[in-house]
């Protein structure tokens, strides 16, 4: 009696390390799925694709294009006619209710367009660098908001370092493309900023002339506006 117990006993711990063992092979760290978005974004040279960009009450839609490693390009639908572009050396954004240009030199200021260019090899290289990662909740898909079919993953970046100009990023990242679907950014003031893509095409060869703005004739200029 007490061999077959003993067998018994034997049976069920044996049973529970193969499904400890299953669990350990098939159970992804946020690290390890960080990494698969970081392989599937090393492939994109570029991209185009819808944003809604939110900050406080009044959301901006428009069409973006991004090209590594910093051209990127925003024309904005709403506000309509808006334009903010970026070379890597030089930021442009055209306000046309003001006819206003404000043009700023980020070659030695250390200027980037932040969440705006995280969705690239370089920024997903910069949130490793300077991010603790983890996911928000569990490593399965969930809606993207509540009572939505889309499924995303979730991933919560907190910063090592006050340097940083996000204390938190939140990375929504589609199970079906393994693109970032949303991006949401809390800055030291705790406001938030959500940058969300869609219809995203990948590698559609675009050129360097597409980043190249010439602002209206009548438009005023001011230079180095974020430090007036």
């Amino acid at each position: 009696m007490k061999r077959k117990h003993f067998f018994v006993l034997m049976f069920i711990v044996g049973f529970y390390m193969a499904l400890s063992n299953i669990g350990a092979q098939t159970l992804l760290t946020a690290d390890q799925f960080f990494s698969k978005l970081a392989d599937r974004y090393a492939s994109v040279t570029d991209y185009q694709a819808d944003v809604q960009i939110t900050a406080g009450r009044q959301p901006m839609t428009g069409k973006l294009i991004f090209k590594s490693p910093t051209l990127l390009r925003i024309d904005f639908s709403q506000p309509a006619d808006q334009v903010i572009v970026f070379d890597g050396k030089t930021l442009l954004v055209y306000l046309p209710q003001y006819r206003a240009v404000l043009r700023q030199d980020a070659s030695d200021q250390g200027i980037s367009l932040g969440a705006a260019t995280l969705a690239s090899k370089e920024g997903l290289s910069l949130l490793r660098r300077n991010y603790t990662i983890g996911w928000e909740r569990s490593p399965n898909e969930e809606p993207l908001d509540p009572g939505s079919t889309e499924q995303v993953y979730r991933l919560m970046l907190s910063r090592k370092s006050v340097s940083e100009g996000y204390k938190n990023i939140r990375l929504s990242v589609s199970g079906d493309t393994m693109l970032i679907r949303r991006l949401e950014g809390w800055t030291v003031s705790n406001d938030k900023i959500t940058f969300d893509f869609q219809n995203v095409l990948l590698n559609q060869g675009i050129r360097d002339d597409r980043f190249v703005y010439d602002a209206p004739a009548s438009a005023n200029v001011y230079n180095n506006f974020l430090f007036q």
